[in-house]
């Protein structure tokens, strides 16, 4: 990658958009510039209505994401430095969950401490039979803090603990048993696998994807009576929008949609 390539690179095809890391040679690290990089496509994307779906990957096909770039910590003591760039990353994992569109992770080769909470932070992740997964922090004197808040909120507790205590590199296998992806499928099927994916959730409609995927990370840390009181509210203005009564009426006419968005 040259200095003069995008530290993100933006692709469209119909309602799918495609966004991938951009920089393979340092295992497209979040770097503090990437991390604004990425921030401003997302944000780019929000405002567009006709963009159902982002697949999120990285370029060259051997490192998801690496993580945090450890070059700009290396001898940084410089507090309000570090307190920016962990800012940084708190705000783009929540800037992924917060997106109306579905984020779809495509992961090949390694998703490791912030790589993983990226991929962790998007909706769904199909992964290559070669990723390999790990929050190996404590090898470096440092334990995966922000990681851990994603993964603690994915898999089972103690799951979560044993790879933050342990930093061991897991196979795909491991990760689809413990509920860190969807799905594990052959490298050379995996593109096929996100397309169906992304085409089939495009194929919906848009006001309901954005709706619902607001709602669904709104409910699930309520209690549970907030929870159903908050799904209550949020039913009954789902079946008077357009796209619902449309929809129930393709089905009772046995014909397809005709979405609205």
């Amino acid at each position: 990658m040259s200095e003069t390539e995008p530290l993100v690179l933006a692709s469209e095809a119909g309602a799918v958009a495609r966004l991938a890391l951009n920089r393979p040679r340092a295992g497209n690290s979040l770097s503090m510039a990437l991390v604004e990089a990425l921030r401003a496509e997302l944000a780019r994307l929000e405002r567009r209505d006709d963009i159902k779906v982002i697949i999120l990957s990285g370029m060259g096909g051997r490192i998801f994401s690496a993580g945090h770039d450890l070059n700009e910590f290396a001898g940084q003591d410089d507090t309000e430095f570090l307190a920016r760039d962990f800012a940084g990353i708190t705000a783009l994992m929540q800037a992924v969950i917060a997106q109306p569109q579905i984020i779809i992770a495509k992961v090949e080769g390694v998703a490791t401490a912030a790589g993983l909470e990226l991929m962790l932070a998007c909706d769904l992740a199909l992964a290559s039979s070669n990723a390999r997964f790990a929050v190996p922090g404590v090898n470096i004197g440092f334990w995966c803090h922000t990681p851990q808040v994603m993964l603690s909120r994915a898999v089972a507790r103690k799951q979560a603990f044993e790879m933050l205590a342990t930093a061991r590199l897991y196979p795909s296998s491991h990760a689809l048993a413990i509920g860190l992806v969807n799905a594990v499928h052959p490298p050379e099927t995996l593109d096929r696998a996100v397309e169906d994916m992304a085409n089939a959730i495009a194929s919906r409609a848009g006001s309901v994807l954005r709706r619902g995927k607001r709602a669904f990370y709104r409910q699930i840390e309520q209690p549970l009576a907030a929870a159903y009181d908050m799904a209550r509210s949020e039913a009954l203005d789902n079946i008077l929008d357009p796209d619902a009564q449309e929809g129930i009426a393709a089905f009772l006419e046995k014909r397809d949609p005709n979405w609205h968005s």
